[in-house]
């Protein structure tokens, strides 16, 4: 895809939603670092029932280790992979305790050094707490990157760096909301909604059904 069109495509995504951001529901760092744990292979929607319950007894490191991992599980019990994700989140705690101050950490080797926190989830933290420049590439974005032609590449990582590389930089650093949104919202999975797509014109997608 030529630069021209790659322009136009997230020139038209900044100009339908100039603010975009995360569906996940949070009020600080800390319940945004839980929340994107719990996310992984989960929608935001159930993430988001979840957390309402768990951050109104316990939304900070000490007192999810008060709370205790049995009680953890019982609260994300409706969450794909609960028993890991409550591990995680634990152990999380109580690095943030001992380590950080009880404060979720701004970069990248420390945000991957806690339990559950792999590449993407920190991409997405230093991307909406610290407003870094970077790009979670999740299903959606691997999916819509490689349909419309921005990136041809086959790994989530190879991904990153090629939309890191050819994204203008003036888009970069809200490029991942407009990607995810417009892959959980119109360029779906099975049957891309062609038809209401504000880029169908500019996409390379040799299916596309308009």
């Amino acid at each position: 895809m030529n630069k021209r069109k790659i322009f136009e495509i997230f020139h038209r995504f900044q100009s339908a939603m100039p603010h975009p951001k995360t569906e996940l529901h949070y009020f600080s760092d800390f319940e945004l670092l839980v929340a994107v744990i719990l996310s992984a292979q989960s929608t935001d929607k159930s993430v988001n029932r979840a957390t309402k319950g768990l951050f109104s007894v316990a939304n900070t490191p000490e007192a999810i280790l008060k709370l205790g991992i049995e009680k953890l599980k019982e609260k994300i019990k409706t969450i794909g992979l609960y028993n890991t994700k409550a591990k995680n989140i634990m152990a999380s705690c109580q690095l943030l305790v001992a380590r950080y101050v009880s404060k979720v950490p701004s970069t990248r080797s420390l945000l991957e050094s806690l339990p559950g926190v792999g590449r993407k989830t920190a991409n997405v933290l230093l991307n909406t707490l610290f407003a870094e420049p970077v790009i979670a590439v999740d299903t959606h974005i691997f999916r819509v990157a490689n349909r419309i032609g921005l990136a041809h590449e086959k790994t989530p990582l190879a991904v990153e760096k090629k939309l890191m590389k050819v994204i203008p930089c003036e888009f970069i650093h809200d490029a991942h909301h407009w990607l995810v949104l417009h892959g959980r919202y119109v360029c779906v999975a099975r049957k891309p909604k062609c038809g209401s797509c504000l880029i169908a014109d500019l996409c390379e997608y040799k299916e596309k059904n308009v």
